[in-house]
């Protein structure tokens, strides 16, 4: 099974003069690097209807346009998985993704990811670039995700992903007392050292997270975060900078951080905690063949909400009126 390819963008300013091959990969984030340049030197990828090297530069305003043939993910196996679904309708997917689920099948993660649950539930994605996903939570991030069920439907979330019009909400417990919201506007790339890192550096890419105070605690902050760009670790990273690591985040929070006068029961809880406390809650769209704006909420789940309640009752106990 296989399905035809039609997809265009036009260069924004802050992209002129870059390769093509970069900025395809920034246009068409949804399709592998290695993809977009075969696309390029076989002619199905075309800047102002002509055929382009990969390493030409192109200006603000080209116009790149791909048709192309996609075949089915014959190289993914598909995986009876039991899948959250909280709609469905023959476009889209709107599911809750659990913790320790990777999303899409990468170096060490061939098989039990999300896309091949989805590929055994839904064998007609398998003409889809990456099975319909078109955005991804990192593997024990829980919540709301979106996935395309047709072609169409997928031209127009990647569309409004790129556009910065999905709205998407989070809510995270994070070390430390915040004094107050604010917007953290730093460009994150891969991480000098640490290949499986990213960080926050000058030449990165452009990177933007704006957080909100839920509730005070005596040592830690419950914080909302709404996302205007989606890349890889982007909140885990965001607020590292700031110096309010997320609670059990293992690759960026550091050695384990025990409040001080702590009781032995809440010390217990954040000993346990081993995962980044970080739930995608809340997702707005609009929907790709109605038009219509649809939103969707979920609570976090049950170890998250173990980790308010025991930092609620730490609050309590050590008599601190942070409100």
């Amino acid at each position: 099974m296989s399905a035809h390819i039609s997809l265009s963008a036009e260069v924004p300013e802050y992209l002129t003069g870059s390769r093509l091959d970069q900025i395809a990969a920034k246009l068409f984030p949804e399709y592998s690097r290695a993809r977009l340049q075969s696309w390029i030197k076989d002619g199905s990828l075309k800047v102002n209807a002509k055929t382009l090297r990969p390493r030409d530069p192109v200006q603000t305003g080209d116009l790149l346009e791909i048709e192309a043939v996609l075949a089915a993910n014959e190289q993914f196996v598909a995986e009876e998985m039991d899948l959250d679904i909280v709609f469905e309708d023959d476009e889209i997917l709107i599911l809750n993704k659990p913790a320790n689920l990777v999303v899409h099948p990468a170096a060490g993660h061939y098989q039990g990811t999300l896309l091949n649950g989805l590929l055994h539930a839904y064998p007609a994605l398998d003409s889809l670039p990456r099975a319909g996903i078109v955005h991804r939570l990192d593997k024990d991030t829980t919540g709301l995700m979106v996935v395309a069920k047709s072609l169409e439907s997928h031209s127009s979330l990647v569309n409004q992903l790129q556009q910065r019009s999905v709205e998407r909400e989070y809510e995270a417990v994070v070390h430390g007392v915040l004094t107050g919201g604010g917007t953290i506007d730093e460009p994150l790339g891969r991480h000098h050292i640490n290949r499986k890192k990213k960080t926050v550096t000058e030449n990165g890419k452009e990177a933007i997270t704006h957080y909100r105070v839920i509730k005070r605690y005596r040592s830690h902050t419950h914080v909302q975060l709404n996302l205007e760009t989606g890349r890889t670790h982007q909140i885990r990273v965001h607020m590292t900078y700031i110096n309010h690591s997320l609670v059990g985040d293992p690759l960026y929070g550091g050695r384990l951080q025990l409040p001080s006068a702590c009781s032995e029961q809440f010390a217990e809880v954040l000993r346990n905690f081993k995962r980044q406390a970080l739930h995608a809650r809340r997702l707005a769209l609009v929907h790709p063949t109605s038009g219509e704006t649809m939103a969707w909420e979920v609570e976090a789940p049950q170890d998250f909400q173990h980790l308010l309640v025991a930092m609620k009752n730490d609050h309590e106990l050590g008599g601190a009126e942070n409100e």
